[in-house]
């Protein structure tokens, strides 16, 4: 078996990446059994697909589909023009309804895989109300097509090549619209896009926030702080308000993956966006994290203020607040909220956003989360929502000596989140029930609410 065989695959079923992962039927020739995963392709369906790679260490080939033998009927036209190209929505051929039923079973399997929690119930995966358009935020690199013209799009996977993103349908609809219009005045007051391998241009990256009210925040992420073409853009720019609100440059030379650089500069407008998730108006900047799907994230805020109980008098610990989303969510119904965060300028938001809805009893501190939480002494209710790495063994070990009765973890990484819930569980800790929620359709990504009492 070389790549660039071709072989017909039953698929079976779909791996964590949304690849499907099938088995050769009619090869032709004997071969040694291998487990094919080829992009694109749902269970049920049967395809000659070409090997592209072999793996060296186990019977594992990854291969490219070249002809459909057996449709699912799950099977859907995609819907962006990129589809298959920018590596983003991968799984824009699987029927929505079926795309979350996969992702719950996927996610029950894992759950019943851990002796700690194999008795936990799950709850219905919760799906987004829009499919489509949900996104609240576009990050476009900056590259050239083949005719020089300027592109705003992402990566080709495992390239530095960038795919238009124009037309993007699991952007909200004022983002596609208004990167079109920036995208005109770019290529008119010609900034050249930087390029990676020989270290030359100016424009990085096109940061695009919308939010609920139809405005939008642009960030230019640019490798030098000046470059003659700055003036005569932030002009032209100026001319799309009001849609455009604000915008910001930040200034990142350094080589590498990171996005943003340490010097940001306000170029007109406002630096920040008012946004509201649910009931809760929120201030957000240029880099502050924010789930990307509002409709979703109001649902689990939601979520997590039913199942935690809050009464008055409660002391409430909202670790990872981030710009204070689900404090702020909290804070009307209980007596006094700590929110923690390492971030200072998401702080800063969350303090701002106290303000903006009258909130006195909420404090937002900075500072490691293992290190803050040694000092809040006692607290009736925790909310943790870490990134995907999850809790450090301190984190867990800290929330449990503040003995809450209840703990609420929202997690963006179903593998760090039973990891946890398993530690938790020899602090004393039960999981009441874990809900998934479909913040990302049509990708693989799956987040969960974890509900647990104090035993």
């Amino acid at each position: 078996m070389k790549p660039g065989a071709e072989l017909r695959v039953a698929v079976t079923e779909l791996d964590s990446e949304g690849a499907g992962v099938g088995e050769i039927v009619a090869p032709g020739e004997t071969v040694a059994p291998l487990e094919v995963r080829i992009p694109g392709v749902l269970p049920g369906e049967e395809v000659t697909a070409r090997i592209e790679h072999l793996s060296s260490h186990r019977p594992v080939a990854w291969a490219t589909f070249q002809t459909l033998h057996r449709l699912s009927p799950e099977r859907v036209a995609p819907t962006c023009a990129a589809y298959g190209r920018c590596g983003g929505c991968v799984l824009q051929h699987f029927d929505y309804p079926a795309q979350v039923a996969w992702k719950e079973r996927a996610f029950r399997k894992l759950v019943a895989a851990q002796p700690l929690l194999a008795d936990v119930p799950v709850t219905a995966a919760v799906a987004s109300p829009a499919p489509l358009g949900y996104r609240n935020k576009s990050k476009l690199v900056a590259g050239s097509d083949r005719a020089g013209r300027l592109v705003l799009g992402a990566y080709a996977p495992r390239t530095h090549d960038v795919v238009d993103l124009a037309g993007c349908a699991i952007a909200e609809a004022p983002l596609d619209a208004l990167a079109a219009q920036v995208r005109t005045t770019l290529e008119a007051s010609a900034v050249p896009p930087y390029d990676e391998r020989r270290l030359v241009g100016t424009l990085r990256y096109v940061i695009l926030r919308a939010s609920a009210t139809g405005g939008i925040l642009l960030t230019l992420v640019t490798a030098t702080e000046s470059f003659p073409e700055r003036d005569a853009l932030v002009a032209a720019l100026g001319g799309i308000r009001p849609a455009l609100t604000g915008i910001v440059q930040n200034v990142n030379p350094t080589r590498g993956n990171a996005i943003f650089g340490t010097t940001q500069l306000t170029l007109g407008g406002q630096p920040t966006i008012d946004d509201a998730i649910g009931d809760v108006r929120l201030c957000v900047s240029s880099q502050a994290f924010l789930q990307a799907n509002r409709g979703v994230a109001a649902l689990a805020y939601a979520a997590i203020a039913a199942a935690v109980v809050p009464a008055a008098g409660d002391v409430v610990v909202d670790a990872y607040a981030g710009v204070g989303g689900i404090a702020l969510t909290l804070a009307p119904r209980v007596g006094r909220v700590v929110g923690i965060e390492e971030h200072a300028a998401a702080v800063d938001d969350a303090v701002a956003s106290a303000a903006l809805n009258g909130i006195t009893n909420a404090t937002f501190v900075v500072g490691d989360v293992a290190d803050r939480l040694a000092e809040v002494g006692r607290a009736d209710i925790v909310v943790l929502n870490p990134p995907r790495k999850g809790c450090a063994r301190v984190v867990l070990d800290r929330t449990a000596a503040l003995g809450p009765r209840v703990i609420a973890y929202l997690s963006c990484a179903p593998e760090t989140l039973l990891r946890d819930l398993s530690l938790l569980h020899g602090l004393g800790y039960r999981t009441r029930h874990i809900t998934p929620f479909d913040m990302l359709p049509h990708t693989p990504h799956l987040e969960a609410l974890a509900i647990l009492d104090r035993v």
